[in-house]
């Protein structure tokens, strides 16, 4: 019986250890990625420090990350689709996320929207690896070009794809075509860091 309760107490401890190890490993590669993130020219490299500034929270969300919103600032949407403060509806922001929403005439606002996506990688492949939709190299970034399946067809129709491999992480767009047509979001690659 002593046995049996040090055995279980051992493997506690070893489990309450593995967890603490396996959070604080996960914790220094989300925090390796936003230095990473500020140093490759993010809006002014300091963008990644601190608290949101000037943020207008959607629907009672969160706001973005800085280091986040910095790899597609929002107002590198306004000047490529022809958005503005006035059809600016917020931005939702997350983990590794920054969704700015926009006002688009007869549309739901779950449908109108520009997504950044800036996930930690250790090894980001050059191109993207997609098996539903074919991409083309534009400027410095890849952007959808036809879907390869007709199930994914009703997604290119909706969205464009934008995608940058970066050091240790990558960027991906997601812009609806409700607020950026196919050609407005091309122009949204020199933008994008």
């Amino acid at each position: 019986m002593t046995t049996r309760r040090s055995l279980t107490s051992l493997t506690a401890v070893a489990a309450v250890a593995a967890i603490g190890f396996a959070a604080g490993y996960a914790r220094q590669a989300l925090a390796d990625k936003p230095a990473a993130a500020a140093t490759t020219g993010g809006a002014g490299g300091a963008a990644g420090a601190g608290a949101p500034t000037n943020c207008k929270a959607f629907n009672g969300g969160k706001c973005c990350d800085p280091a986040v919103a910095a790899h597609l600032p929002k107002e590198a949407v306004f000047k490529a689709c022809g958005e503005s403060d006035a059809t600016f509806l917020g931005e939702v922001g997350s983990k590794e996320t920054c969704k700015y929403v926009f006002k688009v005439n007869g549309e739901k606002p779950d449908e109108t929207f520009v997504q950044v996506y800036t996930p930690a990688q250790k090894e980001v492949p050059p191109s993207p690896n997609d098996p539903f939709f074919q991409w083309k190299k534009v400027g410095k970034a890849y952007m959808t070009e036809k879907a390869k399946s007709p199930k994914a067809a009703p997604m290119m129709a909706n969205a464009t794809g934008l995608w940058l491999p970066g050091k240790g992480y990558f960027v991906s767009i997601n812009a609806s075509t409700k607020v950026c047509t196919k050609s407005e979001a091309a122009k949204l690659v020199p933008s994008i860091k």
